[in-house]
């Protein structure tokens, strides 16, 4: 058993958003071999009646409170110099102390870092393996937003992908090793950052496959039928869910509702569409209207998954492996998701889950699901059992094990 100090940048729990299911579980891998001591912040004032929760999981937690407007403000003194935007916004004075005192009071035998922008307090001590779950390549995603942004917003992107790449680099070759989801994803950091290359692995996503599973006792969120003989005829619900303060989920529910859903109910009258997550904007909840709910926060996802005649994935800005379609595919239901978010994960295109590109992609896909419900749940079966085979948590995670130290009890006192 060994003491580790784990830095993550978001509370790792709830696990209702893709980085937090990673850093959740990842937590929970760790705590069930080693002592872990956290320290996390707390963007979300939701999120303060779980910190019993993660607290429990952890010989020590420290939560530092994010405040976006101050962070924000903290973040544009980059801009003075050519530091990356998303060091300065998750840089907190309180953290660092907490981290200088916890090794003067503790043997601390290794740092987990989730997120390179936590890596700027696992730098303070350099005499400590360090291990690096980068998720993606964030300074790509960055490079990427420039391209789909009009001036400034473009050049601001732009200039973040260049710097955060920079940091990413000196991490990774300080790290003993780094992680990434997707093979795709290692690949790529290997092209950008060729010296990291040899010290760069892969973890992918997993889904919790036994609480995302079907239950027949579970009730339906949408019209099932008629309320009476003259009632409209019953809903066809499509489903998003996600993060609505994220940007890749705004851009694609936009463009679904914009350029594919008008084709779609001129031949399905009765689709409504649900977008489900949390925290949507003012431009998401515009979309609503007659055939589009924006639910806001739900108690439980499971339902409206669950139900869904299809569940749809459009999203143009992504990397790597997407918890959401994970999650769907775990509910049995067929998904029809982004080209390049069927590509990250190891599942047979058309058989298990449906891949589109363009609008009429979309639309072939989604009716060829709806004219053919026993298709579409074959794949919704074939999906779930791809889940089951090769996407376990643990699995995945135990190959973070052979880069951790080995300590006898003895060594893993307080000093």
């Amino acid at each position: 058993m060994a003491n580790l100090l784990y830095l993550v940048h978001r509370l790792p729990y709830p696990p209702n958003k893709g980085d937090k299911v990673r850093s959740y579980h990842l937590l929970k891998h760790l705590a069930a071999r080693h002592q872990v001591f956290l320290g996390t912040f707390v963007d979300d004032p939701q999120d303060e009646v779980h910190v019993p929760t993660v607290r429990a999981l952890c010989a020590e937690l420290h939560v530092a409170r994010l405040h976006s407007r101050q962070a924000k403000l903290r973040s544009a003194l980059a801009l003075l110099g050519s530091q990356a935007l998303t060091l300065r916004y998750y840089r907190d004075a309180g953290m660092a102390q907490w981290v200088d005192q916890l090794v003067s009071r503790h043997v601390i035998d290794a740092v987990v870092v989730f997120s390179s922008a936590m890596a700027q307090y696992a730098q303070r001590l350099p005499q400590l393996p360090m291990l690096v779950d980068f998720v993606d390549v964030d300074s790509a995603k960055w490079s990427e937003y420039a391209g789909n942004h009009r001036w400034p917003m473009s050049w601001l992107y732009g200039r973040e992908g260049k710097c955060l790449l920079a940091y990413e680099r000196l991490v990774a070759m300080q790290a003993t090793r780094s992680f990434f989801v997707t093979e795709k994803e290692s690949a790529l950091f290997g092209q950008l950052a060729p010296e990291c290359a040899a010290k760069v692995d892969t973890i992918s996503n997993g889904v919790d496959a036994e609480f995302f599973s079907p239950d027949p006792d579970r009730r339906s969120p949408f019209q099932s039928a008629p309320a009476s003989a003259g009632a409209e005829a019953p809903e066809i619900p499509i489903v998003f869910t996600g993060a609505m303060d994220y940007w890749p989920n705004i851009d694609a529910v936009t463009w679904f509702v914009s350029d594919i859903w008008p084709t779609l109910r001129r031949r399905w009258p009765q689709l409504r569409f649900y977008i489900v997550g949390r925290s949507p904007p003012a431009s998401v909840q515009a979309l609503a209207d007659s055939s589009v709910v924006v639910t806001g926060t739900v108690p439980d996802v499971r339902p409206y998954l669950q139900h869904a005649s299809v569940v749809v994935a459009p999203l143009r800005v992504a990397r790597g492996i997407q918890n959401k379609i994970l999650e769907a595919m775990a509910m049995a239901r067929p998904v029809v998701a982004a080209r390049c978010c069927v590509a990250a994960i190891d599942a047979l295109d058309g058989r298990e889950l449906i891949g589109a590109e363009s609008v009429s992609d979309y639309v072939d896909a989604v009716t060829r699901l709806l004219e053919t419900p026993r298709e579409a749940n074959l794949i919704g079966a074939a999906g779930r059992q791809r889940v089951l085979t090769s996407y376990s948590w643990h699995a995945h995670l135990s190959r973070i094990d052979r880069f951790l130290p080995v300590v006898a009890p003895a060594a893993a006192t307080e000093a």
